[in-house]
């Protein structure tokens, strides 16, 4: 196992806190559910999922010499926010592609929420018409290019930092902060739930759990539920994700397919479009446990978690882990579904 040998630069607070929602877990009246609060896991603009995977990424960035961070993501991206957060923090330049990724009519969706904390901080953040893929993007190579002609030393930080050889590995390093925590709580989780669009996060996951698997002898069911509407490109890169990961923390075996979950019904036709369950998840987590969770990703996430506890496909013996990610932000250009 080489994952404790791999540099970080710490962004997080520590161990994001970990708490029971027991009264979403009497309503459903099943498994016993908990949550990961990534939401809340660092001082730096809201903090969420990606200052996990930026983390393990910074060491390396400081080493190139580069002075400007160059990423993608759409208007509402909680991943170049974040990454405009670690430049200023870092005190680098930032160049953000924002491409329209989402088919969301709002006059202020450009505006509002990410894309503005990452203009005030100092992000220089232009919009895009192209709209959404999960792949590498020619306006991110433009950008690059962009920086170098300017005089500038870019450092390319794909979409969600899932596709830099380092993104998986901070989630890695959080199946076993989780193991730590469950020490501590006298509990132990044997499932876990998460969103999946880019799939560092999950693939992360799902590398950590199996080395922790080998080490334990405890075997957990991570499940991913796809928020990203093109399940099987998705889906290749999760594997793909996973299993270089595994390769970078030294796992020294090859994962399952048992290991590579992801559940397709609560995406809907289009990413960061919110459907009915999206919308019922969102409010059971607001009105229960005053729990703000977003329409593009963890609204999602809640909802195929509402409905596996209730259709008994997480057993009521269960004790399941939801990982919150963050994204609170974007609600604001959503605020038309509360009108």
């Amino acid at each position: 196992m080489r994952l404790h040998e791999i540099p970080r630069y710490p962004l997080t607070f520590g161990p994001s806190p970990v708490h029971h929602l027991r009264r979403l877990s009497d309503h459903l009246g099943g498994a016993q559910v908990w949550a990961k609060r990534e939401d809340v896991n660092s001082g730096l603009a809201f903090g969420g999922n990606k200052m996990r995977k930026l983390e393990y990424i910074v060491p390396d960035v400081l080493a190139s010499g580069a002075d400007t961070l160059v990423s993608i993501g759409g208007y509402q991206s909680n991943h170049t926010r974040q990454v405009a957060a670690v430049a200023a923090h870092l005190g680098l330049g930032c160049r953000l592609v924002q491409e329209r990724w989402v088919p969301w009519e709002d006059p202020v969706n450009d505006r509002v929420g990410n894309i503005l904390l990452s203009r005030m901080m100092g992000a220089d953040s232009r919009l895009d018409d192209s709209g959404f893929d999960i792949g590498i993007r020619d306006s991110w190579k433009e950008a690059l290019r962009e920086v170098e002609e300017a005089g500038g030393t870019p450092y390319a930080i794909p979409a969600g930092a899932s596709e830099h050889p380092l993104g998986g590995v901070g989630f890695a390093n959080w199946a076993f902060e989780v193991a730590e925590q469950e020490k501590a709580l006298g509990v132990t989780f044997d499932t876990v739930v998460v969103c999946t669009v880019t799939c560092s996060t999950h693939a992360g996951m799902v590398a950590g759990f199996a080395a922790l698997e080998d080490l334990t002898g405890v075997r957990r069911r991570i499940i991913g539920i796809d928020a990203s509407a093109t399940l099987e490109r998705t889906r290749e890169q999760l594997e793909r994700i996973a299993r270089h990961t595994a390769e970078v923390i030294g796992l020294g075996r090859d994962l399952r397919e048992d290991e590579l979950t992801l559940l397709p019904d609560w995406a809907g036709e289009l990413y960061g479009i919110p459907v009915d369950s999206t919308m019922e998840a969102m409010r059971l987590g607001a009105e229960l446990e005053a729990m703000i969770t977003d329409p593009v990703y963890e609204g999602k996430s809640l909802a195929g978690l509402v409905d596996l506890v209730r259709s008994g496909d997480i057993p009521r013996d269960s004790t399941v882990l939801y990982a919150h990610l963050g994204g609170q932000p974007a609600l604001n250009a959503y605020h038309s579904l509360w009108s």
